[in-house]
């Protein structure tokens, strides 16, 4: 089972479509992307949502992959997939992502109230501490 975190905390799969990959999606699903995927080369047009793989918490890629995305107009929902930690989730939120699904082992080793004290994420970020 999953858990889904939003800036207000830990809940249920809200997504009911589904995910696919790029070649095999239906129409109302949703885009899973590869962590190795350039960003550039995805097809936009009548994608309601994407998913973006996080195989390891020190794999980076997906956050350049959220901001090219972001960057090149895509407004849809945007989901960070894997192993985001808690700590990441500011980030995670600054790159572009509207949310995170994380698996239940995850949950219970970083519980909710350490992903809810990063939600205030445009205020948890170098600049906005040098600004005072």
């Amino acid at each position: 089972m999953t858990v889904l975190v939003t800036d207000t905390g830990f809940g249920p799969e809200t997504w009911t479509t589904g995910f696919s990959e790029a070649g095999s999606r239906e129409t109302d699903e949703g885009l899973d992307l590869a962590s190795d995927v350039d960003p550039l080369e995805v097809e936009l047009d009548g994608v309601p949502a994407i998913r973006v793989d996080f195989p390891s918490f020190a794999d980076g890629r997906g956050f350049t992959i959220a901001r090219q995305l972001r960057l090149r107009g895509f407004q849809g929902r945007l989901r960070a997939k894997g192993h985001v930690l808690a700590d990441q989730y500011a980030m995670a939120r600054r790159a572009g992502f509207d949310e995170v699904e994380i698996d239940e082992t995850l949950a219970e080793r970083q519980p909710e109230d350490q992903w809810v004290f990063r939600a205030d994420w445009a205020a948890h970020n170098y600049q906005a501490r040098l600004r005072g």
